[in-house]
């Protein structure tokens, strides 16, 4: 076995600082107490503590950010570190994974953590019927196996050299064995906070928890409360009148009232965040890739960086890998609108135009009814006629996305390409908006399959070139552009000077990260 310790993964940096017992940041600086409120967008009535249908940031921050852990996370400056995981070991072509746990830890309810709470969580996203959109990492597993009541074994169908990346999967919480449903039911986990109140939809408050295995290296408030407000608008007035002292996703066209509140500051990082329109490629007219490709040369994706995100972000290329992932192929030609070019895959599908509708709705993104009409009125110089719906905010992710044939979406981005790729455009992944499958491109899933287990990094570099390539060519999602990290955060609340670009919010650990000034 090959021991990988907690500092990092297949060569990754040593973080940043220096690292507590825990892997995470030792803050000299922080200071303990006070009531931290934040108001966040993604909030649904249907929300609830079972990670498997967890898919915004109300509910990453609630649960994987407060109340829950995995067994790894990816600290602020990208690197792996363990959490419930103290180190782990791989076999030589990475398919057998020992990962050695954390003594010590209690649940909230008082219960003690160990390799039988690990598996049992897992097996959850496997479960008949479960719909989780983790389901692809965990059914990779053939077998987990119980070393000792700390230590548990993975036999992977084939190598994988992320996999201690994937378990850091928002989805993936750790939950007490023989008791999944109470703790789905009241928020029971190992976490920095204990639930004391938790209104889905509306508002989650925690507090910190005593004698916690983090130890003071992190959580620094006492207490935690977490509004959920969708409407950007509501949300900058909350910030701005000090009714929170957080928000994510600010609007762009409101920028300036923040900046100029003295007050407050905006906290901007680049990662890989995608908005994109996803078209489902087993629905016509979408089957056709000529009808794709058409689409793709009909939009102006400048335009949209400038109008849209005013800025704050860059063009993208019609795949999901950014420009913070390891393997990003930035030497691919870019698509740039060309109205000639799609009135040619437009004969080339049998057709002198087409009349298609687009669903779109802010709570895809910032702006996304804007884009659509953007698209719209660049379309139609292609002869590309585009219906925008606009759905409702409520309920978008439940009626809308993986449900209408072409809709707004956005992602946050993963890691690494492997997790990117086999959440949203592996065959068969619950989350794979466009439904692409080895009829669209059986090399794309073969490479995905090779490239996994590949331990060569120049070998998995030029797999994920070609990857990145065939999505941009023939793919079921337009990636117009990739968008920063931008929210508003009160003078009173002191932040490490490196912030998590993995998900909105330093990573969704603000909670963890954070302290009062």
């Amino acid at each position: 076995m090959t021991r990988i310790s907690r500092r990092g993964l297949l060569g990754s940096s040593v973080a940043a600082g220096v690292l507590a017992a825990t892997g995470v940041p030792v803050f000299a600086q922080a200071k303990r107490g006070g009531h931290f409120k934040a108001g966040l967008s993604g909030a649904n009535t249907s929300d609830s503590w079972d990670g498997r249908t967890h898919s915004d940031l109300f509910m990453i921050a609630s649960a994987q950010g407060a109340v829950f852990d995995s067994l790894t996370m990816v600290a602020a400056d990208g690197t792996l570190v363990g959490e419930l995981a103290e180190s782990w070991e791989a076999s030589p072509d990475a398919k057998v994974w020992t990962f050695n746990l954390r003594k010590g830890v209690t649940f909230h309810n008082g219960k003690s953590f160990g390799a039988d709470d690990v598996i049992e969580s897992l097996q959850m996203h496997v479960a008949e019927g479960a719909k989780s959109a983790a389901k692809p990492i965990v059914s990779a597993i053939a077998e987990m196996k119980k070393l000792g009541e700390h230590q548990v074994q993975f036999t992977l169908q084939s190598g994988n050299a992320d996999f201690p990346y994937l378990m850091s999967d928002y989805h993936i919480l750790i939950y007490p064995a023989g008791m999944i449903e109470e703790a789905i039911a009241k928020g029971i986990g190992t976490g920095l906070y204990q639930v004391e109140s938790f209104d889905p939809g509306v508002r989650m408050v925690a507090k910190r928890y005593p004698n916690h295995y983090k130890g003071d290296s992190a959580g620094f408030f006492d207490s935690i409360e977490y509004i959920a407000i969708n409407d950007n608008t509501a949300r900058m007035n909350a910030l701005l009148t000090g009714q929170v002292h957080a928000i994510n996703r600010i609007d762009f066209k409101t920028e300036a009232l923040l900046k100029a509140n003295p007050a407050v500051r905006i906290q901007e990082v680049t990662g890989n965040q995608h908005y994109t329109f996803a078209m489902l490629t087993d629905v016509p007219p979408f089957n056709d890739v000529n009808v794709r490709r058409a689409l793709k040369y009909a939009i102006k994706r400048q335009e949209m960086v400038d109008k849209i995100l005013l800025g704050h972000g860059m063009v993208g290329n019609d795949h999901p890998i950014g420009p913070a992932n390891q393997y990003f192929a930035a030497d691919l030609p870019q698509l740039e609108f060309d109205p000639d070019k799609s009135r040619y895959y437009l004969k080339q599908a049998g057709l002198d135009s087409l009349d298609i509708d687009l669903s779109a709705s802010n709570a895809a993104f910032e702006g996304a009814v804007d884009a659509a009409l953007l698209y719209q009125a660049s379309a139609k110089e292609c002869g590309i006629n585009i219906n925008v719906i606009q759905e409702p905010a409520d309920g978008y992710w439940s009626n809308v996305w993986l449900k209408k044939p072409f809709c707004a979406v956005y992602w946050s981005g993963r890691a690494t390409e492997d997790w990117m790729f086999s959440t949203a455009y592996e065959e068969g992944a619950p989350w794979n908006d466009s439904q692409w499958d080895s009829k669209d491109s059986a090399r794309f899933q073969e490479l995905l399959k090779l490239a996994r287990a590949e331990l060569d990094s120049e070998k998995r570099r030029a797999m994920y070139r070609e990857m990145q390539d065939i999505l941009r060519t023939d793919g079921g999602v337009i990636i117009p552009m990739f968008a920063n990290y931008v929210q508003g955060v009160s003078n009173q609340i002191a932040t490490p000077e490196i912030i998590g670009n993995l998900w909105q919010m330093d990573n969704a650990r603000m909670a963890e990260r954070w302290w009062f000034a």
